[in-house]
């Protein structure tokens, strides 16, 4: 398809990506407010929907990227096309989640952890950010992952938990064309964060 299907409704989303969605929108409210982790969570328990995510997940996640935000950027910089601070906010956003999760949460498969970033990016991302998420994370999960990342496609899927199965997704050229704004619409919590349509995974 053209990887711009229709948002997963709702009441169909697994608590694992709902964990993965408030996380990120945690990290985004840190990225531009500064707010200190306390005050970021207190937001995020208050927005609709927080009672169903994975909260075991979400701690981790959104804990563990904060805290290790600048070794994360250290490990993503050499496989940027541009500086960092040039990323919007929404994909360093993405890519400090994915690359936590890659290092710190072995129990998911790196195809989910993948594909998880580049539904996100869909939802919340610019136009083709998600190509380039993906092509950025694909040259990670090698570096962080070599072993899992070059086994047989057969003997990693059956690893692959409640998330549904990343399909193969081709490597994504990573020089896209910029944007004029990266803040335009609103996030379910009421941050700024640009929308576009999503594609249903887990």
């Amino acid at each position: 398809g053209n990887g711009q299907s229709q948002a997963l409704p709702e009441e169909m989303k697994s608590p694992r990506r709902r964990a993965r969605e408030f996380a990120l929108q945690g990290l985004y409210q840190w990225h531009l407010s500064g707010n200190d982790l306390p005050a970021i969570e207190a937001h995020l328990a208050a927005a609709a929907g927080f009672e169903k995510v994975d909260r075991a997940l979400f701690d981790l996640l959104l804990r563990g990227a904060i805290a290790e935000a600048a070794e994360l950027q250290a490990l993503i910089e050499p496989q940027l096309d541009r500086p960092y601070a040039e990323l919007s906010p929404v994909e360093r956003a993405i890519l400090l989640l994915a690359t936590f999760e890659l290092k710190r949460h072995v129990e998911a498969p790196y195809k989910v952890v993948i594909n998880e970033a580049i539904e996100l990016a869909k939802s919340y991302g610019g136009t083709d950010g998600h190509k380039y998420v993906n092509g950025v994370l694909d040259k990670l999960a090698v570096l962080m992952r070599p072993e899992e990342a070059a086994r047989p496609a057969r003997a990693r899927s059956s690893n692959i938990p409640e998330e549904k199965r990343a399909s193969s997704l081709s490597f994504a050229p990573i020089r896209r064309r910029r944007r004029t704004s990266t803040r335009s619409t609103t996030s379910p919590t009421g941050g700024s964060m640009r929308s576009s349509p999503s594609s249903s995974a887990a």
